[in-house]
């Protein structure tokens, strides 16, 4: 078996993703944290897996109860700052009435109304190093875009974003960051969330009429029908920290290794070039879900959790067993997807499982593909030689279970205004 989780695996895990599809499809494994979990690489099993009510969001069905009061499983920091009751963590009822609340402030008009802001951002980016000629796309664009974008959809004023950039850049590990900044991060964020909170509920009640997600939120909470829909000023919390956090690093991802796979197919990247001039938003959606398909920004589903004895692809798996369903692994599954490996913008029915599936699929996918979208479009419009700038065996992928992304990405273009 090809080994997993090092550093090469990094650069390149599809091969020893193959393996385990074709030799070992339900299979456990021990993780680097020590933690053992049963990886599903199958798109089938997959699927059925991201569906299955006997597999728990809730991360106290794992049997290890040591190993996740350490903070082994989850999102780093949460644990520490009281922000677990959020709908990665929840099963029903408390997952549907929660879904149910967010889903009223996270509407369809709302996230298409943002596009102009997120076009604008897009620009801006590239004002602030298009004279140079070069740029490193992660730090200068790919991260601070969707960091400042689900800030103004939060409702965090402009003043206070750039700590928000600074605590997001410690989460992920940007370079520069402190060691060992992630709970301080968390929780610096988590008081944060709680003042802001605090200030527009007050700013509400004197009759305000903000359109944030955060003023939704609690108007939605406020106003419900029945008392077991209010949150909870903690749930509120909970709720905008992870649609900040899965808000940002999904989209930092999508940009950055979908720019990654265009620079390296020329050919691709020429398709989508002719879309963004000619305006073929039908192909320019297209292009996105393959992006994500090829290789996406969520490498394994977070984790769950068996609430009883069950069977997954042949395989018995006990209670209390930690299960995580490889995204990456599925979404190239031949029994799926024609030539799996070759990525083709133009790939019609492409049910890719990048956003997951079931109950718990992306609430905040909506805004990620807009963000994407609207991101090459601008990238690829401006700057039309975008060329990278280091040899791919040097780029590096930053280190994590769910996620999949590079730390950097240099790249090269004529300089001038862009």
């Amino acid at each position: 078996m090809p080994p997993l989780f090092d550093w090469e695996f990094a650069a390149d895990p599809y091969p020893a993703y193959a393996w385990l599809r074709e030799h070992a499809p339900v299979r456990k494994t021990e993780l680097p944290s020590g933690v053992e979990a049963w990886l599903v690489t199958r798109y089938a099993d997959a699927r059925q897996a991201l569906a299955d009510p006997r597999l728990s969001k809730n991360p106290h069905h794992h049997s290890e109860q040591g190993a996740h009061g350490k903070g082994k499983v989850g999102i780093p920091g949460e644990r520490g700052a009281n922000l677990m009751t959020h709908l990665l963590n929840i099963d029903p009822p408390d997952h549907t009435r929660l879904r149910r609340l967010v889903s009223k402030a996270f509407t369809p008009r709302r996230v298409a109304a943002f596009e102009p802001r997120v076009r604008e951002l897009a620009d801006s980016l590239i004002d602030g190093f298009a004279a140079r000629g070069e740029a490193d796309l992660i730090h200068e664009f790919a991260f601070p875009l969707p960091i400042y974008a689900i800030c103004d959809m939060l409702g965090v004023p402009r003043e206070d974003q750039e700590d928000f950039r600074a605590w997001a850049g410690m989460m992920i590990h940007q370079p520069g960051s402190p060691r060992g900044g992630v709970g301080r991060a968390v929780k610096r964020m988590r008081r944060y969330l709680a003042e802001l909170i605090h200030r527009k509920r007050a700013e509400l009640a004197a009759g305000g009429e903000a359109d944030d997600l955060i003023s939704g939120l609690i108007r939605a909470s406020d106003h419900g029908e029945h008392l077991t829909e209010h949150l909870t000023e903690n749930e509120v919390a909970a709720m905008a920290f992870i649609l900040l956090f899965a808000g940002f690093e999904t989209t930092v991802n999508l940009i950055g290794n979908g720019t990654y796979a265009l620079l390296r197919h020329p050919a691709q990247r020429v398709v989508l070039q002719r879309a963004v001039a000619e305006g073929d938003t039908a192909l320019l959606e297209a292009a996105v879900e393959e992006l994500l398909r090829y290789d996406g920004p969520v490498e394994l589903a977070t984790w769950r959790f068996a609430t009883r004895p069950l069977t997954i692809g042949g395989q018995a798996v006990a209670e209390g067993d930690p299960v995580l369903v490889v995204l990456a692994a599925a979404d190239r599954d031949p029994e799926k997807f024609e030539a799996p490996d070759t990525l083709d913008l133009t790939r019609r029915d492409n049910q890719h499982l990048g956003y997951g599936h079931g109950i718990h699929y992306c609430l905040g996918a909506p805004l990620a593909r807009l963000e994407g979208r609207t991101a090459l479009t601008v990238l690829l419009g401006r700057l039309p030689d975008l060329r990278l700038a280091a040899d791919p065996a040097e780029l590096r992928w930053r280190g994590g279970l769910i996620m999949r992304g590079l730390r950097t990405l240099p790249v090269e273009f004529t300089p001038g205004k862009g």
